[in-house]
């Protein structure tokens, strides 16, 4: 998949105002965001990133004395399974210790017993459980101890559904537009020992339309946009008194994906945040 990379310069170079220029380009499709020392880079899907809706969400920028600037280049196609595998990235603790999200390199100090761990190869894919809304949702599952079907939507690396399965799910089904992604996520099964329990297909959203059966837990944590597009796709695989999960996107979105959320049927049960970033739990 092609994406490309907007460098966007900011002045002055505001914390505040590079958050709201996060938000504001996720209305234009852009996924995922990194701070430079000017402003921020942006990544967006190559078919899916229109310059006009850039410019429209950018016209009324709300910070007076703010301009912003930009520059677009396809972004680089890197050997990612080399860098992965020359970097790695260190043992990530959730809940307390309940969970750890490693590489499988060696840990550098000792795992209790009661710990759940998982082991991420990243090849490709996005979700290693560095960034808070993966966190918030690996902690969402863990409050709620998974016993029956699980729907990833967006899988990613499968980083969430191999922390269902491992957690109690009896079988997880994951899904995503990127065949880098899926396929990274059968890998990771593999390794994790969960595969026999794990299904991982190709598509959007409209591919649940072919999937069977209910889930006792959907989650999808993917950017704003997507969310509210898809939510009444998740709203029929929900079985009744199932959880919805959902993160990807920023507290000042809360609202809209609530109200989305209200008006089909689904009850609000909690919410968290970390940083600027926030998951939602809902109940059918």
């Amino acid at each position: 998949m092609k994406y490309f990379e907007v460098d966007f310069t900011l002045t002055p170079n505001d914390s505040d105002a590079r958050d709201l220029l996060a938000a504001l380009a996720g209305e234009a499709d852009f996924e995922t965001f990194e701070e430079t020392d000017t402003g921020l880079k942006g990544y967006v899907q190559q078919s899916l990133f229109s310059e006009e809706v850039l410019e429209e969400v950018l016209t009324d920028f709300p910070f007076d004395g703010t301009t912003i600037t930009y520059d677009i280049r396809e972004a680089e196609n890197k050997d990612w399974n080399e860098q992965w595998e020359q970097e790695g990235f260190d043992p990530i603790i959730i809940s307390d210790g309940a969970i750890i999200i490693h590489d499988g390199r060696h840990l550098p100090f000792s795992v209790s017993s009661q710990c759940t761990e998982i082991e991420i190869d990243a090849r490709l894919a996005f979700g290693t459980g560095t960034h808070e809304t993966t966190r918030m949702v690996c902690s969402t599952l863990f409050e709620h101890t998974p016993k029956g079907r699980v729907l990833d939507c967006g899988t990613g690396t499968g980083i969430l559904s191999i922390c269902a399965l491992k957690l109690g799910a009896s079988e997880a089904v994951g899904y995503d537009i990127d065949e880098w992604s899926v396929d990274n996520a059968r890998h990771n099964a593999v390794i994790n020992h969960v595969d026999n329990r794990f299904q991982s297909l190709l598509g959007d959203a409209t591919i649940l339309n072919k999937v069977e059966g209910v889930f006792d837990i959907v989650m999808a944590n993917i950017n704003r946009n997507i969310l509210l597009a898809d939510m009444p796709l998740f709203r029929k695989k929900m079985a009744t008194g199932a959880f919805l999960i959902l993160s990807g996107f920023y507290t000042a979105d809360i609202p809209m994906l609530a109200e989305k959320a209200e008006s089909l049927g689904l009850t609000l049960e909690s919410q968290r945040q970390d940083n600027d970033w926030a998951c939602l739990v809902f109940r059918s």
